[in-house]
Parts: C-alpha cells; sequence; structure tokens
C-alpha cells in the first residue's frame, strides 16, 4: 500500500497531511510531478520528477498505482484512467472518484474546457480554505482507514 500524488498543482497543506499521514501509518507517500516540489522528504516520503514531457507524471502515476493504493489528484482524465484500474482516487478537496461519479466529473471538465477555449467562460480561481482542507483530511483519512482495513483482511 502506498500514497501516490499528483504533486503538480498539490496545495502545500495537503502535502503537509499526506507527510505526517505517511510517517505516522507508516506508509509509502511518492509525489510525482514535472519539476521539484518543496518537500519536507524522509524515510517513507519521496519526489519523483517524472520528466517535463507534458503527462509524464500522470503516465508514471498510472504505471506504478495498484487496488491497494490511494491516489491523489485534481486531475479527471488521470483521476478516470485510475478509477478503471481500481484505484481509490480523492482529489485535494476531499471528492472521492468513482466508477459512478467520474463519466459526468469528465464530461463537466470537457464541458467547462470548450466554454473556455471560445471565450464564453473565462477560468476564475477557486477559493481554497480552511474549508476545503478540512474536507480533504476527512476524506483522505476516511479512505486510507478503508486501504488498511481491506489490507489486513
Amino acid at each position: 500500500m502506498k500514497i501516490l500524488v499528483d504533486a503538480d498543482s498539490c496545495p502545500s497543506r495537503v502535502r503537509e497531511i499526506i507527510v505526517k499521514a505517511s510517517v505516522r501509518e507508516s506508509i509509502e507517500a511518492i509525489f510525482v510531478a514535472n519539476r521539484k516540489i518543496p518537500l519536507s522528504e524522509g524515510q517513507r516520503v519521496s519526489m519523483v520528477v517524472a520528466g517535463k514531457e507534458e503527462s509524464s507524471a500522470d503516465r508514471y502515476i498510472i504505471s506504478k498505482a495498484t487496488t491497494d493504493d490511494l491516489v491523489i489528484t485534481r486531475d479527471i482524465p488521470l483521476a478516470s484512467e485510475l478509477v478503471k484500474q481500481g484505484v481509490v482516487v480523492i482529489n485535494d478537496r476531499g471528492d472521492v472518484f468513482t466508477s459512478n461519479n467520474i463519466r459526468e466529473r469528465l464530461w463537466e471538465r470537457n464541458f467547462m474546457e470548450e466554454l473556455r477555449i471560445s471565450g464564453i467562460q473565462e477560468g476564475k480561481p477557486s477559493r481554497y480554505g480552511r474549508k476545503e482542507v478540512k474536507a480533504f483530511a476527512d476524506t483522505f483519512d476516511k479512505e486510507l482507514r478503508k486501504l488498511k482495513e481491506k489490507k489486513g483482511k
């Protein structure tokens, strides 16, 4: 069991929560990005710079993730691929991606991207504060517990 993190856009507070849980629970946490990310690396925490090519971090995560792992990403296409493989995937806001909701999420993402490309809708920064961090931490702990119980059986 390991935690894989799509770290390119992962908020620092989320990285801190993951690192603490990794140490506390003795679970390997691998942060994957296209560039070096500020991180407290240690015995169970590592950073992988997957390369500068587009989607290299995604390809690395897809190749390493198993059904015993937890992946954190806000990348919907990456989440979709992982869900197809049976991997547990959550985003930094505490949403769990499942086979029941991933198609809708992918459609919504593609629709919003088309609106932005056509100039109809401009991307606006979404707020990320205490509420979002708490939602992530709660979901993260819950999903870690479930995976540890599954592994123990």
